[in-house]
This record gives C-alpha cells, structure tokens and sequence, in this order.
C-alpha cells in the first residue's frame, strides 16, 4: 500500500491492533534489526517450535493453511489461563455438497498444542462456535477450519495471560 492511498477502517484497526501489541510486548513483536512489526490480518503468526509445526502437519499433512474466512474472537489480555472464552466463525459455505467438516484449536505454548476438534455436518447451518480453552502462557493462538473440498483456512489471534491455565 502506497502512502497516499487509502485504507480500509478493518485494515488500520488491525495494523493499529499490531502496533499497539509491539509497544506493549516489546521482543516478541521486535524484529532482529529492533523495528516494530505490525501483524495485519492477512500475516499468519511464524511456527514457534518443531512441536507445533509436527500438529500442524500430522493434521493438515503438506496442504497450504490460507488466511481468511475464519474469524476467531478473543480477548486480547485473559486474567485467567484457566478460563479463556473463544468464539469462531466462519463464512465458508455449509451446504450438503461443500461445508467446513473440521474446527481446530491450537495454542502454540500450552502442554498439549492441540486444544480442541470440533467435527461438523452441513445440518448445523452457519459455523458459529462458542467455548472455553485452557492456556498455559500469553501466545498465539489459531483457529483452523478444514473444508470438504480440502481446503484449509485459518484466523489467529494473540492472548495475553496473566494467570498459567495449565499448572
């Protein structure tokens, strides 16, 4: 984006969101040359550890995981690891012929990376899904929806934790 084009209202809370996450965590959002980077929502989190990397692939084998069409929502700092409230919802098709059949959570720091599964049919209608997850420290954490075509799209989010969910 050139500096005098405009941007949408979505795009300038995110990149905003991403600069304010930077001045607040310092080295987890620095680049090695010390400056700021403001993950927008179309920059997927890096993989942090081989762990994560072997759930991603033992569950999604060699597919491409593309950002968009899930939206996951949670708060951006939990007082409480043990109870951290997530939403997601996606606006991928549900139809009997093309439908999301797997929700997957991932916390990349927590003991066990893969918190949740949820395996759908196309009856449930729109994908709205409403639980609470255990989270050990303050990271990423990705919603990965799997569609019956064998696409797989992700939305993410970072949460701050205040209280170890899991210890």
């Amino acid at each position: 984006m050139s500096p005098g084009s405009p941007q949408s209202r979505r795009s300038f809370v995110a990149r905003s969101a991403g600069f304010l996450a930077a001045l607040l965590l310092g080295r987890d959002v620095l680049t090695p040359g010390g400056r700021l980077l403001a993950i927008g929502p179309d920059d997927p989190p890096a993989i942090p550890n081989d762990i994560v990397a072997k759930a991603l692939k033992d569950r999604f084998g060699d597919r491409q995981i593309r950002t968009g069409h899930v939206q996951l929502d949670m708060p951006a700092a939990a007082e409480d690891g043990r109870v951290v409230p997530v939403i997601i919802e996606s606006d991928l098709p549900m139809t009997a012929d093309e439908y999301v059949k797997g929700v997957h959570l991932f916390v990349d720091h927590n003991p066990d990376v893969h918190v949740a599964g949820f395996y759908l049919t196309p009856a449930i209608g729109r994908l709205s899904i409403s639980t609470r997850i255990k989270m050990k420290r303050s990271t990423w954490v990705r919603a990965i929806v799997e569609t019956t075509r064998g696409e797989v799209w992700a939305g993410y989010t970072r949460v701050n934790v205040t209280l170890n969910g899991c210890g």
